[in-house]
């Protein structure tokens, strides 16, 4: 018998090995899957006959505790071998759940979360983790921002955590308190004023963490916070319109830090006060904006773009920040290293990746969308083209292409009607071929299940499934991913899978992109010691209207 044993286990191990190339993973560790924010999964299990017949796995099951508005992770590798799928909620609750059956391996609390009425004006309540975490697969860790209070809202923090992937324990060094460490230009980090949406990147062992504003309520500031993974205890910050008497500039829009491997990039939404016709100068805001590591702005116009607009989209509380930067490489188009920004004015900007330009003209830009674009986009290249796909607010998925020409052009390619609030994602079998565009009809207006379209002509490869396939508690920005020929959504209280048909071969890793650009060298200035806190009020809200975030 112990031989026969020996005999079946050499032949499971050679079938195994001949279906899944050694050592391969699927993992996916961040918003989008990639640094560039592309929104793309190759697995070869979605062919578009198999996403056609997608159907959602009624023994997966999933159960958390809260409201959830980020984006899952997915980790092979985990305890015992089992394969994660990482989720957080607006409680602080923090999940590991097995990826085959939804059944939890761990979680944690990350500290009571924050009640609405201790905050300014937020779009939530209660408020804990909101953006979307981040995992070093070389640290086997995960970070990620929790809003807390430790004693019902007399003291409010936001506090960045680093937790063993593998067990959810808390590593060494670890939270950061980004009160008691953030400041820049004799400007304290508010934790009570500052929503952390965004989601996190690494780059060059650096974690970066976007903040932004609560319904643009209280005196706040855009932050980009910076912490060596190595050495959480040397923080560095920047802030937005910090040096006129201005505020605002938020970095704010879901899909957060943006990288091409050795830069990280953010865009900035609108500043106040409204300056009109005044001659006040550009302090950050609408902005596409590249930082040398630490986050370090050098003021270079190579390493900021601004639409030479930006006073009139301020006073329109028109945000180009209200996506985050898609890096995009055009092979063929001069130039090639793209920036793609959208915003709230229904417009698509293409701007040089290399050199920004400063304030300017971009390289072009269209209005693409029939409503404000909020959710993050996505880019994919076929044979023929290169694609960004979006979602306008509450309207229609549309594509359109950009032409390898000098300079790019934006062409549009299709437009479907598709109710929902919910950023798109993309599936191929092999990184040109058999594109499927996902989103999730979500929020008000949605239908609550998963739609998927031909990424060339926009026609329907999945049209919502049946009575099984309804899901419940999706949210605005809420994006799903793609992993080994299964997707996951989470929602609220709720992460749900969905897999292809059981004969599908079993899918490829996925392909990470070779970051294509060196940094402009600058001068890196000497940080600014920071002063001694001293006990503040509670700020109050200006007396404004209120825009939609």
């Amino acid at each position: 018998m112990k031989f026969l044993s020996s005999i079946f286990s050499v032949v499971v191990v050679c079938f195994w090995s001949a279906v899944v190339p050694a050592n391969a993973q699927a993992n996916v560790t961040q918003f989008h899957n990639h640094d560039s924010r592309d929104g793309l999964y190759v697995d070869s299990a979605f062919t578009q006959s198999a996403a056609a017949n997608l159907t959602r796995d009624l023994n997966f099951d999933g159960t958390i505790v809260g409201n959830v508005y980020a984006q899952p992770l997915y980790i092979e590798g985990g305890p015992g071998g089992s394969a994660m799928v990482i989720a957080v909620t607006l409680s602080n609750n923090v999940y590991a759940l097995d990826a085959v059956d939804g059944s939890i391996i761990w979680q944690r609390n990350a500290g009571p979360p924050v009640s609405a009425a201790d905050l300014c004006n937020p779009k939530f309540d209660s408020v804990g983790i909101i953006g979307t975490p981040i995992v070093d697969l070389a640290s086997r860790a995960l970070f990620l921002d929790a809003m807390t209070t430790p004693d019902g809202g007399e003291t409010i923090k936001h506090l960045i955590l680093s937790l063993n992937v593998d067990t959810g324990d808390i590593n060494p060094g670890w939270p950061v308190d980004v009160e008691a460490t953030a400041s820049y230009n004799g400007i304290n980090f508010t934790p009570e004023v500052q929503q952390q949406r965004p989601a996190l990147g690494i780059v060059s062992n650096i974690l970066y963490v976007g903040y932004g504003s609560m319904r643009d309520g209280c005196v706040y500031h855009g932050w980009l916070v910076g912490v060596p993974i190595d050495n959480p205890a040397s923080v560095m910050a920047w802030a937005s319109a910090t040096d006129t008497g201005r505020w605002g500039g938020a970095i704010w829009g879901v899909g957060g830090i943006a990288s091409d491997g050795k830069n990280p990039f953010v865009t900035t939404g609108n500043t106040f006060p409204r300056p009109g016709s005044s001659p006040l100068p550009w302090t950050g805001g609408e902005a596409v904006i590249r930082f040398q590591p630490g986050p370090i702005f050098t003021g270079d116009p190579s390493d900021y773009w601004v639409p030479t607009n930006w006073r009139t989209l301020d006073n329109n509380d028109a945000d180009l920040g209200s996506c985050g930067p898609l890096l995009v490489d055009v092979p063929g188009a001069t130039p090639s290293h793209l920036i793609v920004a959208m915003g709230k004015d229904r417009k698509a900007y293409l701007v040089n990746r290399d050199d920004l330009g400063g304030i300017s003209q971009p390289i072009t830009s269209a209005q693409v969308g029939n409503a404000a674009i909020l959710q993050a986009p996505v880019t994919y290249r076929t044979e023929q083209d290169t694609y960004v796909a979006f979602h306008a607010e509450g309207a229609n998925l549309s594509a359109f292409r950009i032409t390898a020409a000098n300079p790019p052009a934006i062409v549009t390619a299709w437009s479907m009607s598709q109710n929902g609030r919910g950023s798109p994602f993309v599936t191929s079998t092999d990184g040109t071929s058999n594109m499927v565009v996902w989103l999730v009809g979500a929020d008000a207006g949605g239908d609550q299940r998963l739609h998927g379209f031909d990424g060339e002509t926009g026609s329907v490869v999945f049209a919502g499934g049946g009575p099984n396939e309804l899901m419940q508690g999706t949210h605005r920005f809420n994006a799903g991913i793609a992993a080994r020929g299964r997707i996951y959504i989470a929602n609220d209280n709720k992460v749900y899978a969905f897999a292809v048909p059981a004969t599908t071969p079993t899918p490829t890793p996925s392909i990470t992109p070779t970051p294509t650009i060196t940094p402009t060298p600058s001068i890196t200035p000497t940080p600014t010691p920071r002063p001694t806190p001293t006990p503040r009020p509670r700020p109050n809200p200006p007396a404004r209207p209120t825009p939609q975030r």
